[in-house]
């Protein structure tokens, strides 16, 4: 195993109906060099394995956060040579559920006929059936991972979810600032002083912009084929708030100073771009390599910064 390690955060597009009222998506953190012995016990990994997706969840057996491996993570299969080029609603159901009965009847208790519960549980297997993810990404060393194992398998993981100011963006926050410190930070005026996955993403980008030493790349996840409904674009709070007629008139009736300024800063820095040439993410090659970024490049739903990974 190289002596050096990635730490990414995931940037998670909204979808269902949850999405359509809360566009901002979600956020975790994907460690390449640590594993999780179970899904609250952290260790590094073996030849071979490739890492693990740590982050908050809300109401999953009471914990603050879970760690699951990338592949059945992402895919739901437990062997990169089982992952599916495309899946049905069905097969998706099916996938779950044999991960669950395998895995996870501990985190999610079986209901009293024996199946699998409702729930929050199918959040952590095959998030690529349900949306897009994109990832940026730095460079760590064993020092930090090994410090990074010791506080959270030390840590009291006992949930206190809240979608405001303790949500799965905050906790994201706290992992890379485990790495880094500083260098993820709330977004006082276009976020209302809420973390959001998409303000973790620039914080990390302009974090990376000042340490090119950490060799910042960037990546894309697409949603997997299939007849799963297509995810949706990521927005910050403002950005939400100014694309969404539903929620712009009324305040702009009820407030129209406080509207003129969610929108002022939106058009002044709400507008983050990702770079289109953002590397495809393959797993059987979880050492993102950086590609030459299109610095012309203008998207609307980009997000970060063209500089990043060039």
């Amino acid at each position: 195993m190289p002596s050096r390690a990635d730490v990414a955060l995931l940037m998670e597009q909204p979808y269902g109906e949850f999405g359509k009222y809360n566009p901002t998506g979600h956020a975790a953190v994907f460690l390449s060099d640590i594993c999780a012995e179970t899904p609250t016990q952290l260790r590094r990994c073996r030849p071979g394995e490739y890492g693990s997706v740590i982050s908050r969840y809300h109401k999953i057996h009471h914990q603050d956060w879970i760690a699951m491996p990338l592949v059945p993570y992402l895919y739901g299969v437990e062997h990169p040579s089982e992952i599916p080029a495309s899946v049905t609603k069905e097969q998706v159901k099916l996938l779950r559920d044999a991960y669950w009965r395998a895995h996870l009847q501990q985190l999610a208790p079986p209901d009293k006929n024996g199946d699998a519960p409702k729930g929050e549980w199918p959040q952590l297997v095959g998030s690529l059936f349900d949306r897009t993810i994109f990832g940026f990404a730095v460079h760590s060393t064993q020092e930090q991972d090994d410090r990074f194992i010791a506080i959270f398998n030390d840590k009291r993981n006992v949930g206190h979810f809240n979608l405001f100011f303790h949500n799965c963006a905050d906790f994201s926050r706290v992992v890379l600032n485990t790495y880094y410190p500083g260098a993820i930070h709330r977004n006082v005026f276009g976020d209302f002083g809420m973390t959001t996955p998409k303000g973790a993403a620039k914080s990390l980008v302009k974090y990376g912009e000042k340490h090119p030493e950490l060799h910042p790349t960037t990546f894309e996840m697409h949603q997997v084929p299939g007849d799963m409904p297509r995810s949706t674009n990521i927005d910050g709070v403002s950005e939400s708030l100014v694309k969404s007629k539903k929620y712009l008139i009324p305040l702009a009736i009820l407030q129209p100073e406080v509207t003129g300024v969610i929108a002022a800063d939106f058009l002044t820095r709400g507008r983050a771009k990702l770079p289109r040439t953002a590397t495809a993410f393959a797993v059987h090659d979880w050492k993102v390599q950086p590609q030459p970024v299109d610095e012309t490049a203008s998207h609307p739903d980009e997000v970060g910064s063209p500089k990043l990974g060039s």
